[in-house]
């Protein structure tokens, strides 16, 4: 019979070198991000309509905006919240449904009563997918600067900067304060000049602005000219021309007062204990996680040397710390595996050309996994990172086991060569590996059929897993056997020994124990059953694992109607409990937003507080800290803790517990 291993010994060997070489190019074309890029059927509307009263937005806006909603087709359930000036929608969607055609029939549906809105309405409408939040975080600080001047050198100088770099959609620049010029009128000058407030609103909605006025012809030139009317200091718009009857005329400064100041805001933002500037970095949905997380890096340095003396922008949060963490963990396991993989096939093989077998077969796999990952367009993220690390256990296994009947055969049959020995082996043991493979695939099956979220996210691990199943099914069915043949010096030759001693067969004793008192077997079996059926109910459940992140979430609440300056106050108090904690880093505070994408009232507001990478508690002892002073020291405030994973599926989900009620 024709040997397969022997013949086709050369075009296999070329195959793993070019599967090796491949698995190198697509690990380094991967997309990695935190999940994976899943788009929820979730459809969130926020509509912004300045500072009506509540009463008004549900009659004007958010009435009309449900209504219009309610038409779209495979709509599940509707849920909106309401509060003064906005309101937020969120549109469950049926999971058969495209998410991306509702989304536009949504928008589509908005803007055929949209006239009947008010006039100055924001509409935003967004899917809920992780790439509408942000995956990096600068506050930018400063001792000499203004919020005005701050948000001024975030706006026009740090956002475009940072938006030339390749995988970024959006810089978003939060806090800061707006400037302002507040105009007191003197109703005396106004009465004896004849000016009422009509004409000066009149007057000065005719200026600032910027005016083309069409392309002029002369002195065989083409000129575009403009007209720029825009007011930029004090002085300028104090000499506004108000009136001008022919005898007189008549400018602001002569019948009002001109003051700079800062715009009224609800919004207030916080960075290690000063008043600063928060910059979040928004990824496109396929762009590489660490790739882009590095090219920021990078760009900040150039970016750094632009900004004025006293300006510093530091980071305060990385989601790719958490990716290059998880990437570094299956890295690890790779490694331990294959130490021990290495260890029992010297110990119980005693083969060194059979440890390397092994080391050689292993990488492989894995680099032919990430082959079809790349191909089918998955990216490296929680999931499929947990997947492969969890199904290294059982590459090593398969490797092993077909290296011992390669070695088991060697020993029965030392006459014959090692080509011989290796396909007699293979040809022993095919039934088995498929077999064997057959039942660890069949097990994910039920996790693929799930619905909903944690159906969406585990059939990506689920796919992971029975991907590097069968890919290291056909590694060690095909490969290893080639390997293990390219590291035989003569493997055609027979060997030297004439007359071998047959393999003494040594037996077990507590194997005939338990094969010929069978009761026995079924009395410790059925405890084991009994034992999973009692403990099973009382394991805890949930959708993640509980991990420390390195990152903490801080949910805040004052008592409603409170003010921006009151809950602030609060707040002070509570950062000097945060301030003094060893463990934490740097720290940014949202009053009035937050990192997620919904309404935030004035009173409400995170913290996202960053811990040192070497430190002696964990992230749940620094909590229960937190907890305990804050909650004695501010017993107004509402408070709530989290991690960043947790927090950011959340958002995406609506709710952060597993049972919510809202009253």
């Amino acid at each position: 019979m024709k040997n397969f291993f022997t013949s086709y010994k050369s075009p296999v060997a070329v195959m793993l070198a070019l599967v090796i070489m491949g698995g190198i190019f697509s690990y380094k074309q991967l997309q990695t991000s935190l999940f994976p890029e899943i788009s929820f059927p979730k459809i969130k509307v926020i509509a912004d309509a300045g500072l009506q009263p509540v009463s008004k937005m549900i009659v004007t806006v958010t009435k009309p905006l449900e209504a219009a909603i309610k038409q779209v087709p495979g709509l599940k359930l509707i849920r909106s919240t309401t509060s003064r000036g906005s309101c937020e929608i969120s549109a469950f969607i049926d999971w058969k449904a495209d998410i991306d055609l509702s989304q536009q029939r949504i928008e589509s549906k908005i803007n055929q009563v949209k006239n009947a809105l008010p006039a100055d309405i924001q509409i935003t409408v967004e899917k809920m997918n992780p790439s509408i939040l942000p995956v990096m975080g600068y506050s930018l600080e400063s001792h000499n600067k203004s919020p005005i001047e701050l948000k001024q050198i975030a706006s026009y100088i740090i956002k475009p900067f940072l938006s030339q770099v390749d995988g970024i959609s959006e810089v978003r620049v939060i806090g800061g304060k707006d400037k302002e010029y507040w105009l007191t009128l003197n109703p005396q000058k106004m009465g004896t000049l004849g000016i009422t407030p009509e004409i000066i609103s009149n007057a000065l909605s005719q200026t600032n602005f910027i005016k083309s006025n069409g392309y002029l012809s002369d002195y065989h030139f083409l000129y575009l000219t403009v007209t720029d009317a825009t007011v930029h200091n004090v002085d300028e718009l104090q000499n506004v021309i108000i009136s001008n009857n022919g005898k007189r005329i008549i400018q602001l400064k002569d019948v009002a007062a001109v003051q700079v100041k800062d715009a009224v805001e609800f919004i207030k933002i916080n960075a290690n204990g000063r008043e600063g500037i928060l910059v979040a970095i928004i990824k496109q949905p396929n762009a590489n996680l660490v790739t882009l997380a590095a090219e920021v890096k990078k760009k900040l340095e150039a970016l750094r040397k632009l900004l004025p003396k006293g300006v510093t922008i530091q980071p305060y949060y990385n989601q790719a710390d958490f990716v290059q963490d998880s990437v570094k963990s299956v890295t690890d396991s790779l490694w331990v595996g294959l130490g021990l993989a290495i260890i029992v096939a010297i110990i119980f093989l005693r083969s060194l050309k059979a440890s390397a077998t092994i080391l050689i077969t292993i990488p492989v796999t894995l680099a032919l996994t990430i082959i079809v990952m790349y191909a089918i367009g998955f990216s490296l993220n929680i999931m499929t990172l947990g997947a492969i690390a969890a199904a290294i256990g059982l590459i090593i296994d398969d490797a092993i086991v077909v290296m011992e009947q390669i070695h088991r055969s060697h020993e029965e049959h030392p006459e014959e060569p090692s080509s011989t020995v290796v396909q007699k082996a293979i040809h022993y043991l095919f039934p088995a590996m498929v077999g064997s493979s057959i039942s660890t695939i069949v097990i994910f099956i039920p996790f693929i059929l799930m619905s909903g979220v944690a159906g969406a996210y585990f059939k990506v691990m689920t796919d992971t897993m029975i991907i590097t199943l069968i890919c290291s099914f056909f590694v060690t069915w095909l490969g290893l056997p080639v390997i293990y043949l390219l590291l035989t010096k003569n493997p055609d030759k027979v060997s030297a020994k004439k007359n071998p001693k047959p393999v003494a067969i040594k037996k077990q004793q507590w194997v005939s124990f338990f094969i010929h008192n069978p009761v026995i077997s079924f009395i410790i079996t059925g405890a084991l059953v009994l034992a999973i059926v009692l403990i099973l109910p009382k394991l805890e459940t949930g959708f993640l694992p509980e991990m420390d992140e390195g990152s903490i979430v801080l949910d805040y609440a004052s008592p409603p109607g409170t003010s921006l300056a009151e809950t602030d106050r609060m707040l002070s108090e509570a950062e000097k409990i945060i301030t003094q904690v060893p463990e934490v880093e740097a720290y940014s505070r949202r009053t009035g937003t937050q990192m997620g994408f919904f309404i935030t009232e004035p009173n409400t507001g995170d913290y996202l507080i960053q811990l040192k990478k070497k430190r002696k508690r964990s992230s749940d002892d620094v909590i229960n800290e937190m907890r305990t002073k804050i909650e004695a020291t501010q017993p107004a405030l509402v408070i709530d803790f989290g991690q960043v994973m947790g927090d950011i599926l959340g958002d995406l989900m609506s709710s952060v517990q597993p049972i919510e009620i809202k009253i």
